[in-house]
């Protein structure tokens, strides 16, 4: 039976967190997860802090339910960051990109749930030593970037392994995933690409009609050989990384077409030369919701298949 505790303690309706996705997961689908009864989350990804500051409380405008920002622990950005969550009176900090071990302490004197993403079992467990509330255990079928193994398989081991809860990541976008997730023994889900597609994304048109084009093998990763593997929409882009990852020499060219390319495809529209970061599960998604009926419809499918219980 799965253990819903850590979302109750947070006063959240439904177990389910609205993925961090950097240009994209604003005060805008922050706000409206929150108020569909989830936890909705903030990307501070390499963004200003100011412009973090200001999402923060724009979000506090339009929800008065808890909602959560992402640090980046590789941004050049994040120890501002970090404190600027405790400032702002932040319920909830997922983080990704690094260990979060060093802010621990500040984050816990300010009530802050402090919720990392991790892609193996010994990470998890550094994550519990450090002091976590929970992780987020993401598979390779999440979009954006990503780790080697599947939520199948590293979603069962993490929970193994750990005695704090484990919310699954990767490749749900339905009722069905989060069935599924409950019966690994996840305490919760994390949903992105299906929020992709809600009326309150802000995120360009294109880049929503490209994700509900989508078929079943219309992802591809990119970039494996620089150690960052991405996982995004076959496009142009894409196509160009795949030739220059034969050339050993290519590392330069590579940063300089990846350069802005997120930006690109979520502002611009630009989804042939930008990076429509998505994941596996985009083949499934064909219509655009509200946040609101996106969580309604997961959950009540989930309850049908007996998968979840309030």
């Amino acid at each position: 039976m799965a253990n819903y505790d850590l979302f109750k303690k947070l006063g959240i309706k439904y177990p389910i967190i609205q993925g961090a996705m950097a240009w994209i997961a604003d005060s805008s689908l922050a706000a409206a997860v929150s108020n569909a009864g989830g936890l909705g989350i903030i990307a501070g990804g390499n963004a200003p802090v100011e412009y973090v500051r200001e999402e923060i409380r724009k979000a506090k405008k339009l929800t008065d339910k808890p909602f959560g920002v992402n640090i980046m622990l590789l941004s050049e950005n994040a120890e501002e960051i970090a404190k600027l969550v405790c400032e702002e009176g932040v319920k909830v900090v997922t983080t990704g990109a690094g260990s979060p071990g060093k802010y621990m302490d500040m984050w816990k004197s300010h009530g802050i749930s402090v919720i990392p993403v991790v892609a193996s079992v010994a990470l998890a467990r550094r994550m519990e030593k450090n002091g976590a509330d929970a992780v987020i255990a993401e598979g390779c079928e999440a979009g954006g970037h990503i780790g080697e193994l599947t939520t199948m398989t590293l979603v069962p081991q993490v929970v193994d392994a750990v005695n704090i809860p484990v919310i699954a990541a990767g490749g749900i976008g339905d009722g069905r995933g989060i069935a599924a997730a409950f019966m690994l023994g996840a305490s919760g889900v994390q949903v992105g690409t299906r929020f992709l597609v809600a009326h309150e994304c802000t995120v360009h048109q294109n880049y929503k009609s490209k994700i509900i084009k989508a078929k079943d093998i219309d992802t591809v990763v990119t970039g494996r050989p620089t150690g960052h593997p991405v996982r995004v929409l076959r496009n142009k882009l894409a196509r160009k990384f795949k030739e220059l990852e034969k050339d050993e020499s290519y590392i330069e060219e590579f940063e300089r077409l990846g350069s802005g390319a997120l930006a690109k495809a979520v502002r611009d529209g630009d989804t042939e030369m930008g990076s429509v970061m998505a994941g596996q599960i985009a083949g499934l998604i064909n219509k655009e919701q509200s946040c609101n009926e996106i969580i309604e419809e997961m959950f009540e499918e989930a309850k049908k298949l007996g998968g979840y219980h309030e």
